[in-house]
């Protein structure tokens, strides 16, 4: 049996030195020592030997095994160090070329002016509030001083959930964020009935509208509503606090004005326009060659739009303001176009 492991150890480190490629290394493995080897086949039968013999077979068995493994580890490193030099030395390999630039995601453009909006808000003392995007017919338009078949809705083209008869209080997705502001106000007006706190909270999230799709407007589109409630409040706190805004966002320079409008849920209202930096003011595409772009629209909160949040409008006072993020990048960015925000151009995002 000593002279069979002899010749089992001489026949496999023979037939190592062969060996060249990773592929006949592991036909070597298997041949030499798998279960079925010459090698397994003697530890197999060592139960059939006498006690005498066992020992003595037994460990000259290990010692081929051992013998044969380190041969095989020793002439794996060889047959690896051989294929690399090999393909060095075959390949063509320019070490002079650059390396390759790491992608690094980051947040969406309209997700950056987004938080930009709410931390300059934040400063100024806005809680932010969130409210659901999918509303009711009472909830959107309603309760905000919109009565069922009044033309004011008209102006915003609304997307219904129910595509069967809409009924009085159908469900439809938000046309814009003010919906919150009865939330919000029932919410604050609950903790003290008889004397609601004071409220000072910016409302952001997704708004959607059947419109055309053009530069200067989209089918959905970011919003961040304002909203103050309190006593004494008057339109002058309105207007400073707009203004303010404008400055910290655009700059202390930012030409701003504002223009009487109209809006069911505010009384009196307007809108704020801020230079288009995208023309210098002197007129183009995106502010319809006027010189000045709308970026939000304000006024003081309608008493009834109060009374149906729980306030009284004979002793609280508030003004509210809807303003797009999204205009207010492309002021920022001379941004021409409001379709590349949705549009997933990858040359668009990277920009930012």
């Amino acid at each position: 049996m000593l002279d069979k492991l002899s010749e089992i150890e001489k026949s496999a480190l023979d037939a190592l030195q062969a060996v060249d490629d990773e592929s006949s290394l592991d036909a070597w493995r298997v041949a030499h020592l798998g279960r079925s080897s010459p090698l397994m086949m003697v530890f197999s039968e060592l139960g059939k030997l006498s006690k005498e013999e066992r020992p003595t077979i037994g460990q000259a068995a290990n010692r081929v095994k051992a013998v044969l493994e380190a041969a095989f580890a020793e002439k794996t490193e060889a047959v690896k160090r051989s294929a690399l030099e090999r393909s060095l030395s075959e390949e063509k390999l320019d070490v002079t070329l650059p390396g390759r630039p790491i992608q690094r995601g980051r947040l969406h453009p309209s997700t950056q002016q987004l938080r930009r909006v709410l931390a300059i808000l934040a400063e100024m003392g806005f809680q932010v509030y969130t409210s659901r995007e999918v509303e009711t017919d009472e909830m959107n338009f309603q309760l905000l001083n919109f009565p069922p078949h009044h033309p004011a809705r008209d102006m915003q083209d609304t997307l219904y959930v129910d595509a069967g008869e809409r009924g009085d209080n159908p469900i439809l997705l938000r046309t814009h964020t003010s919906p919150g502001q009865i939330h919000a106000m029932r919410e604050f007006a609950a903790m003290n009935p008889k004397d609601p706190p004071p409220i000072r909270i910016a409302l952001p999230g997704m708004c959607f509208r059947a419109e055309q799709i053009t530069a200067r407007s989209e089918v959905q589109f970011n919003q961040v509503e304002g909203l103050a409630v309190g006593k004494g409040i008057t339109f002058s706190d309105l207007k400073g606090t707009l203004i303010e805004f404008a400055h910290r966002m655009f700059g202390q320079n930012a030409r701003t004005r504002f223009r009487a409008s109209y809006f069911p849920f505010t009384e009196p209202s307007a809108e704020m326009d801020v230079e288009c930096f995208v023309c210098g003011g002197k007129g183009c595409a995106v502010c319809k060659n006027s010189g000045w772009l709308e970026i939000l629209g304000s006024g003081m909160v309608h008493p009834v739009v109060l009374q149906n949040g729980g306030y009284d409008p004979k002793i609280y006072s508030g003004f509210a303001w809807g303003m797009g993020p999204e205009r207010q990048l492309m002021l920022r960015y001379k941004i021409e176009d409001i379709r590349y925000f949705l549009g997933n151009d990858i040359r668009f995002l990277e920009q930012f």
